[in-house]
């Protein structure tokens, strides 16, 4: 396969993995490629987990910081995670290995805006890169990487790092080449504005120019990206899909919305994914999409020819999906573009076009603030990934979720959330199987109605409960803007803790 690899120099470089991960220290900041499962090192990651066993068993310290695009894959941050090689990760993760670690203190872990990420390696916030490792799906003559099936922060840690090893992974598609739109934006103080004005716009290369003399080694792989299918839509995801359209009716209604003028962000997961199905039979046309993943849903939407283009920084799909565009790539470089994240989830760019954004939540407090990361307010999920640059500079910046989680044990409408992400003043409008709850230009006391009324049945009364009492306590002291009783805000969250169980009847 090294004709994948057309320049000499590089060609040269050629080793095996364990070779490489030789040039990978204790201590080492050492940036990846990857987001949502997709463009990450396959063969390194598990290298390097071997090499800290090896200096684990002789009783020395072996362990890295690492940073990507956002989350990797079970045979990345899984193995990495398992063999306690990772002191501390950033910006997203959403390995169950990596979680625990990081939940139980062997792992620090930092939950960073997406957009910001890569700036903040680029600005030396961190420190000094040691070591970038990033996938291609091949090395042009002059030395320049083609990315594979994710941009993420490739550009940053390329820039950034002392030394960088390329994995060319003959599983990618050749014919992604031509996808990316590498664009690099100055670094201060002579920052520019990206000049996107429509979501289809091409304004860079499509390859990563680096420094060919800072590359230590080159890795032949093949091996497929971490392409774990989508569960067939349920009836609660068909009903909150059937409520997001509704609301996307009503838009159209009000005259803030046309049928051929929708440029969506979706997040990941089933439930987006239900929604974008949901789009296939709806009115919706030359639907456009700037955001950071391309699911399942999105490739139907551009095989019906509904979607126009999609701009994002990554893929996220299924096996099946997976392999059409490994056969098809071609084509889809039409349609698709594939973006540093910088560009995909920069705020200007955002503000700018539009967009609708979508987004899954942990849970939301009847005054429309959300949590997107901590369970009980303690316990890290996956990080809050880049929805918050699309939550707080969207034109409507929706939440989407199942009313309830645990078998009816969790309510995903809580009195007040444990964690907050995203303040009230940023999300607009909230869905569940039960509708949706336009918050817009309504004050907290407003919202309340509306929030209690998405909420399971089981819950309704409990909420409703708790905000009587605190609208007596608030009329008391003069405190009727936000009404709380502190001393039972979190009440839902502290029953789930001793019984189990959200609901004031036990399990015990």
């Amino acid at each position: 396969m090294s004709d994948r690899i057309a320049n000499a120099q590089l060609k040269g470089k050629i080793m095996s993995a364990e070779e490489a991960a030789q040039f990978v220290n204790d201590g080492d900041k050492v940036g990846i490629s990857g987001f949502t499962g997709a463009g990450y090192p396959k063969a390194l990651p598990k290298a390097i987990a071997e090499r800290a066993k090896e200096e684990h068993a002789k009783g020395n310290s072996y362990m890295i910081d690492l940073f990507t695009g956002a989350s990797t894959a079970d045979d990345c941050d899984g193995i990495l995670a398992e063999a306690d090689a990772i002191r501390f990760r950033t910006p997203y993760q959403s390995d169950p290995t990596l979680r625990n670690k990081i939940n139980d203190g062997t792992t620090f872990y930092a939950d960073y805006h997406l957009s910001e990420s890569g700036m903040y390696v680029e600005q030396g916030f961190f420190g000094q890169m040691n070591v970038a490792i990033v996938e291609a799906t091949r090395i042009t003559d002059e030395g320049h990487i083609v990315p594979s099936s994710s941009v993420g922060n490739n550009v940053e840690y390329l820039d950034a790092a002392e030394k960088i090893i390329i994995e060319v992974n003959s599983w990618q598609s050749v014919e992604l080449e031509g996808m990316a739109d590498i664009w690099r934006m100055p670094s201060l103080p002579n920052r520019v504005p990206i000049p996107l004005t429509e979501a289809g716009q091409r304004i860079g290369k499509t390859y990563i120019d680096i420094d060919p003399n800072k590359v230590v080694a080159v890795v032949e792989t093949d091996a497929p990206d971490r392409n774990a299918p989508f569960k067939p839509a349920d009836e609660i995801s068909q009903k909150i899909a059937g409520n997001f359209l509704d609301f996307l009716e009503g838009e159209v209604r009000a005259g803030r919305l046309t049928y051929d003028g929708y440029v969506m962000q979706s997040g990941v997961g089933n439930v987006p994914n239900a929604v974008m199905a949901g789009l296939l039979d709806s009115k919706f046309e030359n639907i456009k999409a700037y955001t950071e993943v391309i699911q399942d849903g999105m490739v139907d939407l551009i095989d019906a020819g509904k979607m126009t283009v999609a701009s994002a920084t990554s893929f996220s799909l299924s096996p099946e999906y997976a392999e059409k565009m490994n056969e098809d790539a071609k084509r889809y470089r039409n349609t698709i573009i594939l973006r540093p994240q910088s560009v995909s989830n920069h705020p200007e760019v955002v503000r700018r076009l539009g967009l609708i954004c979508t987004n899954g939540l942990v849970e939301a407090d009847i005054y429309g603030n959300v949590n997107s990361t901590n369970v009980t307010g303690s316990r890290m999920m996956n990080g809050v990934g880049g929805s918050a640059d699309f939550t707080r500079n969207g034109y409507i910046s929706s939440f989407i979720t199942p009313s309830e989680a645990k078998g009816g044990d969790i309510s995903a409408i809580v009195p007040f959330a444990s964690h907050i992400d995203h303040t009230e003043q940023d999300v607009k409008v909230i869905i569940t199987e039960y509708g949706y709850a336009d918050l817009r230009g309504l004050a907290p006391r407003q919202r309340v109605d509306k929030m209690i009324a998405l909420a399971h049945p089981d819950y309704r009364p409990l909420l409703q409960e708790y905000y009587d009492k605190a609208l007596h306590l608030a009329k008391e002291k003069k405190m009727m803007h936000t009404p709380h009783v502190l001393s039972e805000a979190l009440s839902f969250h502290q029953r789930f803790l001793e019984t189990g169980s959200m609901k004031k009847t036990s399990k015990k």
